[in-house]
């Protein structure tokens, strides 16, 4: 078998097996750095716009991708899969008759862009004869020719995949070296290429660039046959490669000796430490249940702000349009024209689609709509949800928050989740500072298993290392634990957040929704949070 035979298996394998919606033609490493020409997507783009205006749409977009995706992953002194992956072609949405109709092509020419502007019309005017009102679009002034690139230093599409494999194997032998059982190390890497146009007067190129390095090591007790597991504590990035450069002054000294990483993230040292912490879990004592004050590492917090804030404030899932993925919310319209308060006054989550270094960043969305920043939550109180251009006259707004996404060229954009971020608190304070106040209580860092009930309302989280803290000390690992929430009275209990020294991002790098499924990546920033008087549970069972 030749290479590019080997490596379309590998890809469609890996791909279909991993990552639902990312599957595309397997190419040779070296053709990730290719782009698509301008002047090319424009003419394709001016083809399908007049072809539909032609057949009678009053509106039309179109989205010209080429999406490229690089997977490496090993596991102790073996590479289990390299997966390549390249996806093209034109996504066309038209407004006709006051309904949507979309169709989609991979065939990059005048004639087929065409075809496809007036199938997606024709779907529209089918579309119109069971639509009980017309759609609603939010005026977007168009921008003309613009671009926007991810702020990168190095892009990681072209960095040799000798490189790369050379990293994992560095951190797996690392790894086995302090101690290790087990070690798989992986390496996620997404550009997308982005050309988006419309009849209201865009043409925006844009360049998308992520990152994610992701481990875990495994401890054995031989004798017991016990073990116990520590994931990475990297957060996934809207970076270059220059993320995995671990640069010493990008690095923050937690309580207990532990060390949170920035924008640069030195694999290698992570893996060492968590060898050390796997085996530490071993003997850690479980923890007995009850009402504990927490104290949350932002790569743990990130993931509760995830589910029981970003979700809950998306408006499809709001208005019941949307089911998928854990259900609906308890945060209806009713709460915010209530001035309904989510949480203590502490409180204050924004939604950003421009912060530098993130997941969602970008210069415009999928509907042409400019990147913002705007609040959620303020001083504890609901006061505002995502909305897409469609979406925000339901809300009387009279702009989108620019919340539309697509994970392909075929897929149609649709409301998903921004950046959502807990702010910092105003007053100068470390997580040491904050861990001193603690009298009885627990640090978690680290994301772990969760669960969420169909409203956002009922949870539960995990995490991946655990710390009693006693008389302002931390003073040793803790296992089994668990915490229970409902959401606002969580968030209620939110009595103090540290400064903006402190602030780092966590990322959801595949988050699902929608049917068909598609996957986007999003960010959660926030500095080290205190919760008091929090439900912990006992998550051992008892075998007797």
């Amino acid at each position: 078998m030749d290479r590019r035979a080997f490596l379309t298996a590998c890809g469609i394998g890996a791909g279909g097996l991993l990552l639902p919606g990312f599957a595309g033609r397997a190419i040779a490493a070296e053709e990730l750095g290719d782009t698509l020409d301008v002047a090319i997507k424009k003419r394709l783009a001016d083809a399908a716009m007049s072809t539909a205006k032609a057949a009678g749409a009053t509106y039309c977009d179109v989205r010209i991708g080429k999406y490229l995706r690089q997977f490496v992953m090993t596991r102790e002194a073996n590479v289990e899969n390299i997966v390549n992956t390249e996806s093209s072609g034109v996504g066309v949405r038209v407004i006709a008759d006051g309904a949507w109709g979309f169709a989609a092509t991979n065939e990059l020419t005048a004639e087929a862009v065409a075809n496809a502007a007036k199938l997606a019309t024709a779907i529209a005017k089918a579309n119109a004869t069971s639509q009980t009102s017309p759609v609603q679009l939010a005026p977007t002034p168009g921008v003309g020719e613009v671009s926007w690139r991810t702020p990168i230093a190095r892009n990681g599409m072209t960095v040799p995949i000798e490189e790369k494999i050379e990293l994992l194997m560095g951190v797996n032998s690392a790894a086995m070296a302090a101690g290790a059982s087990f070690v798989a190390s992986r390496m996620f890497l997404v550009n997308e290429q982005k050309y988006f146009a419309s009849t209201d007067g865009s043409y925006i190129d844009q360049d998308v660039h992520r990152i994610w390095a992701p481990f875990t090591v495994t401890a054995v007790d031989k004798t017991t046959g016990k073990f116990r597991t520590r994931d990475g504590l990297s957060s996934p990035m809207g970076l270059g490669y220059e993320y995995l450069d671990g640069k010493a002054e990008d690095k923050t000294a937690l309580p207990g000796g532990l060390i949170a990483h920035g924008k640069s993230y030195d694999m290698r040292e992570d893996a060492v430490a968590a060898t050390a912490q796997a085996k530490e879990k071993l003997t850690a004592e479980s923890v007995k249940a009850g009402k504990y004050d927490l104290v949350l590492d932002p790569n743990h917090l990130g993931l509760t702000i995830h589910e029981s804030v970003g979700h809950p404030l998306e408006l499809d899932r709001v208005l019941g349009y949307e089911a998928n993925y854990a259900g609906t919310s308890f945060a209806t319209i009713d709460k915010r024209d209530a001035h309904f308060k989510y949480g203590s006054e502490v409180v204050n989550i924004v939604a950003d689609k421009t912060q530098v270094g993130s997941l969602g960043a970008v210069g415009y969305d999928d509907e042409g709509v400019a990147a913002k920043r705007w609040d959620l939550i303020k001083d504890g109180v609901l006061v505002d949800y995502q909305a897409t251009r469609d979406q925000a006259h339901l809300l009387g707004k009279t702009a989108s928050d620019g919340c539309s996404y697509a994970d392909s060229w075929s897929t149609v954009q649709f409301q998903r989740m921004p950046n959502v971020s807990l702010q910092p608190g105003k007053t100068k304070m470390s997580a040491a500072d904050m861990v001193a106040n603690v009298e009885d209580g627990i640090y978690i860092l680290g994301r772990g298993s969760y669960s969420i009930d169909q409203q956002r309302y009922n949870a539960q989280f995990g995490g991946q290392l655990f710390y009693e803290i006693k008389n302002g000390a931390i003073t040793r690992p803790l296992g089994d634990v668990a915490y229970q929430m409902r959401t606002p009275e969580f968030w209620a209990s939110c009595a103090a957040t540290c400064d903006e020294s402190d602030y780092r991002m966590f990322g959801s790098f595949f988050d699902g929704k929608g049917q068909p499924s598609q996957v986007s990546a999003v960010s959660h920033g926030s500095a080290t949070t205190r919760f008091n008087g929090i439900n912990v549970i006992n998550t051992a069972r008892s075998l007797g």
